[in-house]
């Protein structure tokens, strides 16, 4: 185990692809840094022993006041769709990558974020706030925790110095961890300028390090584009699965590897709604809970789009049309393939072991409306539902319906399907409580942490970072955690600048 951050094995990585896929510079200062929360998980994994929070150096480094050892730190350039319009050239305004570091043959990216000023931050000041950084921290370590592709967060530190949003905040950065942070819009970028040799730099440089079992393919850049709308099915199948809403799905936030990227206006539904607009800032709905898979396929269109020059052999119309001829194929499927990866997860879901027919896809079907209708809480509502398998009377989830007789409707028809598995109710409940998380994180119990955070007392914080790592096990020291929000919870909103 490594004792410091310092001391970790630091390479290259992304670096070497040069100065037209980034700009190095150094992090910018801040003064009198603290620690907020660390996952000490995330931390056994890269291979760091958990006392590296007693070293004042990796304090610093992770503070963005000091360097590792001849190491060249950088933000990297890439462009991108906005809410479904060109955006043209964006980069990490206020990401900054250390280095990358490989452990027991896995490779990760390390990169602060909130580290200042980089090319890229436009009108930015290349900071975060505290606010932002407990929500990103919390919630890629809990996403990890269900089992969802994301990028990790090692820790928070934080510092008194002021960052003007809508009030006066206090900085703090988030180190986040992912095997890289390359995104649609890095492709774009490259495709959108004429710049075919640098894409095609790019392409190789992805396939070489995260999907090398594609190089020896007769045709590796078509193979990589349907390995990645593969990752972004699945992915979007599991967000839907859970009630999770991203809140800005631009494709400059859509990662190549398929990981859940850049924590900013999301949320997980407590009523739901099917409908349901997380990001206060998004007036027409366009990263609804509903629009998501829909987004999703948008955005991989781009991504095929920006692959185009390298795919076809030359560009005369010809080799255009071929190379569109291999990906439409691909792309047809992902409707397919995401309501095959919902429909079995919510099947486990419900107990009914992965199994997907005609009666099973109804059931579901009809639950997402009486869902709807009723407003359910999602995560209490499936939780709660190993109960009513046991005992069908149960009135834990029916004294919560507006329409009773279409709950009890749709209970009799479930109850009775569940009858014809033969499979013992303890052991659907147990199975139904292996996927159906007790915790996730609520939009209050994040603000709850927030305020008392801003405050000086990080131990909210660091209570549902713990309690978040294992979310569908019985943890009784933190049942409060497990509970209907309180009435204040309907009025939090988040926006771009959460």
């Amino acid at each position: 185990m490594y004792p410091t951050i310092s001391t970790l094995p630091f390479s290259k990585g992304f670096l070497e692809l040069g100065s037209d896929f980034l700009t190095t510079l150094d992090p910018s200062p801040l003064p009198h840094p603290n620690w907020v929360a660390v996952s000490h998980g995330l931390a056994q994994d890269i291979g760091l022993d958990s006392s590296f929070i007693q070293d004042q150096l990796s304090l610093d480094i992770l503070t963005g006041n000091a360097l590792p050892n001849h190491l060249q730190a950088f933000a990297s350039v890439y462009s991108g769709h906005q809410f479904g319009v060109w955006a043209g050239q964006l980069g990490d305004g206020r990401a900054i990558t250390l280095g990358q570091i490989k452990h027991q043959d896995q490779v990760w990216e390390m990169q602060l974020k909130g580290a200042g000023k980089t090319p890229y931050s436009r009108m930015g000041d290349g900071r975060a706030v505290l606010r932002s950084s407990i929500r990103e921290f919390l919630c890629s370590e809990a996403m990890h925790g269900l089992g969802i592709p994301t990028t990790r967060a090692l820790a928070i530190t934080a510092s008194p110095a002021t960052v003007l949003r809508e009030t006066p905040e206090t900085a703090a950065i988030v180190t986040r961890l992912a095997p890289s942070f390359i995104r649609f819009g890095h492709f774009e970028h490259f495709a959108s300028n004429g710049l075919h040799q640098q894409l095609k730099t790019l392409t190789d440089y992805v396939i070489q390090e995260h999907y090398p079992h594609l190089a020896a393919h007769p045709k590796p850049y078509v193979s990589l584009f349907e390995e990645v709308l593969k990752r972004s099915a699945s992915l979007v199948a599991k967000w839907q699965a859970v009630g999770f809403c991203h809140g800005v799905l631009n494709t400059d936030n859509m990662s190549i590897l398929g990981l859940t990227l850049d924590y900013g206006p999301f949320g997980f539904m407590d009523k739901f709604a099917f409908h349901h607009i997380c990001n206060h800032t998004d007036s027409q709905g366009r990263y609804a809970y509903s629009n998501q898979p829909q987004v999703f396929y948008w955005n991989l269109v781009r991504l095929a789009e920006a692959l185009l020059p390298i795919i076809a052999s030359d560009h005369t119309d010809e080799a255009m049309e071929a190379a569109i001829a291999d990906l439409q194929p691909i792309l047809s499927r992902f409707a397919h393939l995401y309501q095959q990866d919902y429909l079995q997860l919510m099947s486990h879901k419900l107990g009914f072991g992965g199994e997907v027919n005609e009666t099973s896809t109804q059931l579901i079907q009809d639950l997402v409306k009486l869902m709807d209708q009723n407003h359910l809480d999602f995560t209490y509502f499936f939780r709660k539902l190993a109960q009513i398998v046991v005992q069908p009377q149960d009135p834990i989830i029916r004294n919560l319906a507006i329409d009773i007789t279409s709950y009890d409707a749709w209970i009799s028809r479930y109850v009775k399907y569940l009858d014809t598995l033969h499979i013992p109710k303890d052991v659907i409940a147990s199975n139904m409580n292996l996927v159906n998380p007790k915790y996730i994180l609520r939009q209050h119990l994040a603000q709850m942490a927030i305020t008392q955070s801003q405050n000086g007392d990080h131990s909210l914080t660091q209570s549902l970072q713990k309690c978040l790592t294992r979310p569908f096990d019985e943890q009784p020291e933190f049942e409060e955690f497990a509970q209907l929000p309180p009435s204040w919870a309907d009025h939090l909103e988040v926006s771009c600048s959460s």
